[in-house]
């Protein structure tokens, strides 16, 4: 007999958490987190997870006590015998510092996989992590779903005559073509010099267009700086129109009045990050279903392959 499955969310995706739990077909587990004066956190779970498959729903966007909040919770289920548990980190933070581009710095993203797997995970469940081999960084299986999913669909219900895909930088190429494929459309790329981080020098456009409609394609924005800039520089290449698709939406600072003041048709986001701030420019698509559609493939051994990147 399967053991039990049990959905939990964290704080920061509670929301989300009840969607994918909806979408499975069940509700969340009763958990609480306690918070002492000093803010430290004490989760618990109200409810039996003895013999459970458990699967705790958190993205790890700042504060960093998100991360620790989760990490708790993974040791809180193993020290309540569950049979097995299983992150879902819609988002996973920590993933822009993936390896040493300078001497001297830390390589955050290894740094979560160890301290992910140091608690006892038995598998990480995200979604378009900013490079593909930090799953290398893991001992575990991990699943990396495909946020395209969730974001193709939208695109092709606009019935753009014009198509073509961006990149707002060189290292999203790969990402950009793997989503042009699907529409057999043609790619250009943003090409960006920083003279620090979140802070852009120059930008220039390789490829042409001219009277096409643009569709930008990231995994992260953050202050907005790049995919606002490569907007403006596209349409003042001749391009009709410019939206963008990008699955994980810090919107940091700046970001959401750069969005309005910008040349942008629409920003098309999911729900990885919760929306902090209405927007009229943003457009929010869900990866419940596709998160709901993962764990049920996991609890019956059936291939998710169709769901990675």
């Amino acid at each position: 007999m399967p053991p039990q499955v049990k959905i939990f969310a964290g704080n920061a995706s509670h929301e989300l958490g009840e969607k994918i739990a909806a979408a499975y077909g069940t509700r969340l587990g009763d958990l609480s987190i306690q918070r002492f004066a000093d803010a430290e956190l004490g989760p618990s779970f109200n409810e039996s997870v003895r013999g459970c498959a458990v699967f705790l729903i958190q993205s790890t966007f700042p504060p960093a006590e998100n991360l620790m909040e989760l990490m708790l919770m993974v040791d809180a289920a193993k020290r309540a015998s569950a049979a097995s548990v299983t992150i879902v980190m819609p988002y996973y933070g920590y993933a822009r510092q993936d390896r040493k581009d300078k001497p001297r710095v830390s390589i955050g993203a290894k740094v979560v996989a160890d301290f992910v797997q140091s608690v006892g995970t038995d598998r990480l469940m995200t979604c378009d992590l900013h490079a593909g081999q930090i799953q290398g960084f893991f001992d575990i299986p991990v699943d990396h779903l495909d946020g395209a999913a969730v974001t193709v669909p939208y695109i092709k219900s606009l019935n753009l005559e014009n198509l073509i895909f961006a990149s707002p930088d060189v290292g999203g190429v790969v990402r950009t073509r793997a989503i042009a494929k699907r529409f057999g459309a043609e790619i250009v790329v943003c090409d960006k010099m920083r003279l620090r981080a979140n802070e852009i020098a120059s930008m220039q456009v390789i490829g042409d267009v001219t009277g096409q409609d643009v569709v930008l394609v990231d995994d992260i924005v953050d202050t907005a700086g790049t995919i606002c800039k490569a907007a403006e520089l596209l349409m003042e290449r001749g391009a009709n129109s410019v939206r963008a698709i990008v699955t994980h939406a810090l919107l940091s600072g700046p970001a959401h009045d750069r969005i309005r003041a910008s040349v942008l048709e629409e920003l098309i986001i999911t729900d990885t990050i919760p929306l902090r701030q209405e927007n009229e420019k943003i457009r929010v698509l869900s990866v419940s279903d596709l998160f709901a559609q993962a764990i049920r493939n996991v609890v019956t051994h059936e291939s998710i392959s169709s769901l990675f990147i």
